[in-house]
């Protein structure tokens, strides 16, 4: 038997989740212009986090990006002296990506404005709510990654 509510709020969550991404897209787009990046570029150094060394098939793989495009991000960061590369010995065919002592300071900042974006919208947010929204959403992605595991 199909439980009523199922519907209802299933819909809700795809509106929810929908208009979300958008506004988290929109998010990504203001603060990747403030440093003069594109989306794709803010994405790849985002990526980075502190490690400072990957290779182009890893990053393809986590951007969900063909091996083609990559390279055109790359050649843009490389171009802006945020990211070293070079070939790897082991492999011709692999790219080994590493952040420039630029990238490595631009990604701090870019790290430091994103969780500051992220206190301003909390503060939009009753105290109260901090936690029990952080869990939520620590559930709603837990249940999403098991969703694509099973796809």
């Amino acid at each position: 038997m199909t439980n009523p509510k199922t519907d209802p709020e299933a819909t809700q969550l795809a509106d929810l989740t929908f208009k979300l991404l958008a506004n988290c897209q929109e998010k990504e787009a203001r603060l990747a212009e403030q440093y003069g990046l594109t989306q794709a570029e803010f994405r790849c150094l985002r990526l980075f986090g502190t490690k400072e060394i990957s290779n182009n098939k890893h990053i393809a793989e986590r951007m969900n990006l063909s091996p083609s495009r990559l390279t055109r991000i790359i050649d843009g960061l490389v171009k802006k002296a945020y990211m070293t590369r070079e070939i790897d010995s082991d492999d011709r065919r692999n790219m080994r990506v590493t952040l420039s002592k630029q990238g490595t300071e631009i990604v701090g900042r870019l790290n430091k404005s994103y969780i500051g974006i992220h206190k301003e919208i909390l503060d939009e947010i009753d105290d109260t709510q901090h936690a029990p929204l952080i869990t939520a959403m620590t559930h709603l992605l837990s249940a999403l990654e098991k969703w694509i595991a099973k796809t």
